[in-house]
């Protein structure tokens, strides 16, 4: 009688110690989604000062088409992307190619000065650094939930119910030379 107790327990225990780790894998992965969707209201925001930045810098660099439509392809392959993966790497393409934009429009300088152009681009440097913010957070809870997914014993649990290890929001290694490389400041 006492060891059929023990015993079950010992398996209600065990019941209870293996949901909770199922129950926090859920919590990560939801987590992660979160962060993401976060992310999406910025990249939303975004998205709409694009356009408003193409059509004013297009007034004065109209032989800067390349570059411009750099942008606008960039912008509308990261507005029809539909997974996380493929958000990722499009937010990257459309990053690169308004870096692409930043470095072009050093040769106007009456551009800098218009009103309109410097509200858009303090407006989309605010809206970096909120992303830059949330790309951190989505980060964080990726990291958290790929170190549940990898350590032991919640690893065992992952594989069971097809939690897997997830891609972080990074600078894809080709780019990285371009954001290693210190900017040059010309007065």
């Amino acid at each position: 009688m006492t060891t059929g107790i023990i015993i079950l327990v010992i398996v209600v225990l065990l019941a209870i110690w293996c949901v909770s780790l199922y129950n926090n894998l859920v919590k990560l992965r939801n987590n992660r989604e979160n962060a993401f969707a976060n992310i999406d209201v910025q990249l939303k925001q975004r998205h709409d000062l694009v356009p408003q930045l193409v059509a004013t810098v297009k007034g004065y660099a109209t032989h800067e088409r390349e570059v411009l439509q750099r942008v606008t392809e960039a912008r509308t392959a990261a507005m029809g992307a539909t997974t996380i993966n493929d958000k990722i790497n499009a937010e990257n393409a459309l990053t690169s190619a308004l870096a692409g934009l930043k470095v072009s429009l050093e040769a106007y300088p009456d551009l800098k000065a218009n009103q309109n152009f410097m509200q858009l681009q303090n407006e989309i440097a605010d809206l970096e650094n909120k992303l830059a913010a949330v790309r951190r957070f989505f980060n964080s809870a990726t990291r958290e939930l790929n170190n549940a997914v990898e350590t032991f014993p919640s690893n065992i649990f992952a594989k069971m119910f097809g939690f897997k290890k997830e891609p972080m929001f990074e600078v894809p290694q080709e780019e990285r030379a371009i954001y290693d490389k210190a900017p040059e400041i010309k007065f």
